[in-house]
């Protein structure tokens, strides 16, 4: 029974990763979507519940290419403790490697991200800091479908502002999806709705 549940899975993998895909990142498309990190979700009474989400929207303004904003909200509650609150807006800009789909399976792609807006890091204990946020680091986007990616990004965010601390410093590792659209499909969509 165990032999015939990998050779299933074997096979499936297999056809998934020889389906050969172009991905949506041609210029003139849209990238929505997000990544979530710093998830914890402790069962112990009392326990802490934490997470981060980034929603991102960006334009490709040339092939491999996108610029846009992002949204990132961090909320940590611990019994006893409080609540801590991080917050930012701003830009973004991600660019892929590569010219086709294939950097470690076929229908993946490596990129590289970067951020720089106005961030703030206000923990219920020690230090906060607000003022300027910038981050940016590695990832690698596995296309499910030419218009869907689920994605790992390894990044650094850092504070340098004002608070009781002048800067904040953070390595994390996310994991999300997005979305790519050519732009006639917004269009057309935006046409259905006005009607």
């Amino acid at each position: 029974m165990e032999k015939r549940i990998l050779f299933v899975f074997a096979c499936w993998i297999l056809l998934f990763t020889s389906l050969k895909t172009e991905a949506q990142i041609q210029a003139g498309n849209v990238m929505v979507g997000g990544d979530i990190s710093k998830l914890d979700l402790s069962l112990d009474e009392g326990g802490n519940f934490s997470f981060t989400l980034n929603p991102k929207v960006a334009w490709f303004i040339v092939d491999n290419t996108a610029i846009g904003g992002y949204l990132t909200f961090s909320l940590t509650t611990a019994s006893g403790d409080g609540s801590s609150i991080s917050y930012g807006i701003g830009a973004l800009g991600r660019h892929y490697l590569g010219d086709k789909p294939g950097n470690l399976l076929y229908r993946s792609r490596f990129f590289l991200e970067a951020n720089v807006g106005i961030e703030g890091d206000n923990p219920a204990v020690g230090d906060n800091t607000n003022g300027l946020g910038i981050g940016g680091g590695p990832g690698w986007a596995f296309f499910v479908t030419p218009n869907v990616s689920l994605e790992a990004l390894f990044k650094y965010n850092g504070i340098i502002g004002f608070g009781s601390a002048v800067t904040s410093n953070d390595l994390t590792l996310s994991l999300g999806f997005q979305i790519f659209l050519p732009t006639s499909k917004l269009r057309a969509m935006e046409k259905d709705l006005k009607k």
